[in-house]
């Protein structure tokens, strides 16, 4: 059998011929959170659990987490982008059992991630609720009135992961508004915060596991780009596709598991 390593460096590859063949960008978002996304997906969530993509435009990543899992077949990821296809740059629900929302219009995510970890606990439904956003989205007033939401009603059955890569669509976040302190803005609330390494999955693991009641607050250290040097933290590859000669040195770079 693979060690998760081995198949989440076999899913970079595939993430980036997926990429490559569509000639579609946002590979740098998406290689800095398939990690988590992988973790959660195979070491964490179990069949009562919901995950919630806010960054919707890292959908390359869920699609080749899903693939991963054989719950996506090859000739699923070919059409990305392309007619017909339900493989659309933001995610499209309701298909997919573990696609429940539509996302991509940032800050919107993690409100509809609180709203169902509330239905369940009305319902009296047993299973967790994870919610990935970016960093950038943390300047969208709507994610903190949703945290406002989330801490009030006690949503001990909600995690929320920020991705923290530090970039996004027109420069650093810092540069863009001072995000450069989003941790010591989450403290105030007052609820457990664990800061990991977002590409060490032992340390994911370990965080996404912790059994303190929520809600909870993941703040994953990433890399835009991650795995591949001329991606890695470079602010063009929130847009740009890979061309040929490229493509060939990121699989390059990757090597053999």
């Amino acid at each position: 059998m693979k060690t998760l390593k081995q198949i989440i460096h076999q899913s970079k590859k595939r993430l980036l011929q997926m990429h490559y063949e569509s000639g579609v960008g946002h590979i740098g978002g998406n290689l800095s959170c398939l990690d988590i996304l992988m973790v959660l997906h195979h070491r964490v969530m179990g069949p009562e659990d919901h995950f919630i993509l806010s960054k919707g435009h890292a959908a390359g990543a869920l699609y080749i987490t899903l693939w991963s899992m054989e719950k996506l077949k090859d000739e699923d990821l070919k059409l990305f982008h392309k007619e017909p296809t339900r493989l659309s740059g933001h995610p499209a629900p309701r298909w997919k059992e573990e696609i429940t929302f539509a996302t991509g219009s940032l800050g919107h995510g993690f409100s509809l991630a609180s709203g169902l970890a509330l239905a369940k606990r009305l319902q009296g439904k047993k299973g967790r609720i994870f919610c990935l956003t970016s960093d950038g989205e943390w300047q969208e007033g709507s994610n903190w009135e949703a945290l406002i939401f989330a801490a009030h009603q006690k949503l001990t059955n909600l995690t929320l992961i920020v991705d923290e890569n530090g970039l996004q669509g027109f420069g650093t976040t810092r540069e863009v508004a001072g995000q450069e302190k989003l941790l010591d803005r989450l403290k105030p609330f007052g609820l457990p915060i664990s800061e990991v390494d977002g590409h060490d999955t032992e340390a994911l693991e370990k965080a996404l596991k912790d059994p303190a009641p929520g809600p909870r607050v993941v703040v994953a250290h990433t890399v835009k780009g991650k795995g591949v040097s001329f991606m890695e933290n470079k602010m063009e590859w929130h847009y740009l596709p890979l061309k040929d000669e490229q493509f060939k040195t990121a699989l390059e770079e990757l090597g053999e598991a």
